[in-house]
């Protein structure tokens, strides 16, 4: 298994923030001297990490006594996370996208493992094609209209 980065710490800190209130909120630059990183490392775990796509929220204050708050987003129920992420989606999707949002399918336990890698597999690049970006969230939301119990 791979030694954690300095990333992978940050995350980790702010997950278990996340774990003990509804939302994290952090001075960036408080942080980054705590983990002896400089500020914008913290700027790439949260770019990279609590996008929306992976069910994150984050609002950021700047000036004096600026902040950054990350919060959790919460659903009410399934449908509701299904309708929304439905609502969501763009015109593209990459990759990375697909893969977080399938990941959080999986968290949610909307999804098995075994269903998340077909998933994942059917959504690759290599599968789709040059159009695989624009392919992706039509896929995508065809299958989230299959998991909503409820439909559309």
């Amino acid at each position: 298994m791979p030694s954690k980065n300095a990333s992978d710490h940050i995350e980790e800190y702010i997950k278990d923030l996340l774990a003990q209130s509804d939302f994290a909120e952090i001075q960036r630059s408080s942080l980054a001297d705590s983990f002896q990183v400089v500020p914008s490392q913290i700027n790439y775990v949260i770019k990279t990490r609590f996008t929306e796509s992976r069910g994150y929220i984050v609002e950021s204050k700047r000036g004096g006594g600026g902040y950054i708050r990350i919060a959790k987003i919460r659903f009410s129920d399934q449908h509701q996370m299904l309708g929304s992420l439905i609502g969501s989606l763009g015109d593209r999707i990459s990759e990375q996208e697909f893969t977080d949002l399938i990941q959080l399918l999986f968290d949610e336990a909307i999804i098995s493992e075994r269903e998340g890698n077909i998933i994942l597999a059917s959504g690759l690049d290599s599968v789709l094609g040059s159009d695989a970006a624009t392919i992706r969230p039509r896929l995508l939301a065809k299958i989230l209209q299959r998991l909503d119990r409820k439909g559309y």
